[in-house]
């Protein structure tokens, strides 16, 4: 898996920066993109959420405020519409290799001024997604502490969520990493979790898979080795479609297998649940049909559940599979049709 294409981080902190800067503090805001230095801030009216509803930051310069920006410029009313569904919602920030530092101070930076937190993700992990779509990760394990030290430097005492290396700890449970790798991958995440942890207003959750990967019981203890007892909990059905219901029901289940700790939901795209249909090694990317979630909230109305949250950006692709871009990138198609539920 992977949330964001990785070309165009220092476009991407200056738009957020800028689009800050003109919007300040206020509930409105504006649109850019990624990868684009000049946000149009004054053209979106993309806003902040209620904070009593949703606590989290509204990205003025994302990839959805981009593409709204451009349909309504084109007259497409009935588009900017459908994306203004995902463009007014805070989505995860993921951090790239290469600028990690810059974004997280950039992020948690924006953040502060509008009085929401950041929520970032963390996906660099060596030998990352068993070289599938989004393999790669860092060099080494010397190489990922230096990354997890600047990111570190980059929130620094800034509002931040982070979501934890979704996917490293279940590829080492279903076999996908090889063994010579598992002992440094627990090290790894261990250590970053104890970092983000001793910072003064950084929250951390570690992913731990979806209901349809792995049975809680064989999390348990991996879970305990990776740091969790250092974490404020942990994070299911990151880009996943597991519906809401089953989500909770998984977290609840391992949340009592760990020591009663809370968990995040993402619930980006499962609206319509998984699909059933096709091969089901495929079924996770770019599957059609399926629609956007629960808004993101931590109004929850569960004392484990902390939040629903897009981790996901709707609208960026799983993978080159069923037409789709790279991993990452942004597809104006699939967007719209997780915005109209079919």
């Amino acid at each position: 898996m992977y949330g964001s294409d990785a070309r165009g981080w220092r476009g991407a902190v200056a738009g957020v920066l800028l689009a800050s800067a003109v919007l300040g503090g206020c509930s409105s805001g504006g649109s850019g993109g990624d990868d684009d230095p000049e946000p149009h801030a004054t053209r979106t009216a993309v806003g902040q959420r209620p904070k009593g509803d949703d606590p989290y930051w509204v990205n003025p310069s994302g990839k959805a405020a981009t593409a709204l920006a451009g349909y309504r410029a084109e007259g497409k009313e009935a588009e900017a519409r459908l994306v203004e569904r995902i463009a007014r919602e805070p989505v995860g920030q993921w951090l790239t290799p290469e600028g990690a530092q810059e974004e997280a101070r950039g992020f948690t930076e924006a953040a502060a001024r509008a009085d929401r937190t950041a929520l970032l993700v963390l996906y660099n992990i060596p030998h990352r997604d068993c070289g599938q779509y989004s393999g790669g990760g860092a060099a080494d394990g010397d190489a990922y502490r230096a990354w997890i030290d600047k990111v570190v430097t980059g929130i620094g005492d800034g509002p931040a969520t982070v979501v934890l290396e979704p996917d490293a700890l279940l590829h080492l449970v279903d076999g996908c990493t090889p063994d010579e790798f598992h002992e440094e991958r627990y090290d790894l995440l261990k250590g970053a979790i104890e970092k983000l942890a001793a910072l003064p207003h950084t929250t951390v959750y570690l992913d731990a898979g979806n209901p349809g990967w792995q049975r809680p019981e064989a999390l348990a203890e991996p879970l305990r080795r990776a740091g969790i007892d250092a974490a404020d909990g942990f994070a299911v059905n990151v880009s996943n479609f597991g519906t809401t219901a089953r989500s909770i029901a998984y977290g609840k289940d391992l949340s009592r297998l760990v020591g009663g700790k809370h968990f995040v939901v993402d619930t980006s795209r499962n609206g319509n649940g998984p699909a059933t249909q096709g091969d089901p090694g495929e079924r996770w990317c770019n599957p059609p049909g399926r629609a956007l979630g629960e808004p993101p909230t931590t109004r929850t109305d569960d004392p484990l559940v902390d939040a629903y949250l897009w981790v996901k950006r709707p609208g960026e692709s799983d993978g080159t599979c069923k037409g789709g871009p790279k991993a990452g990138e942004w597809w104006g198609a699939y967007a719209l049709d997780l915005a109209k539920g079919h």
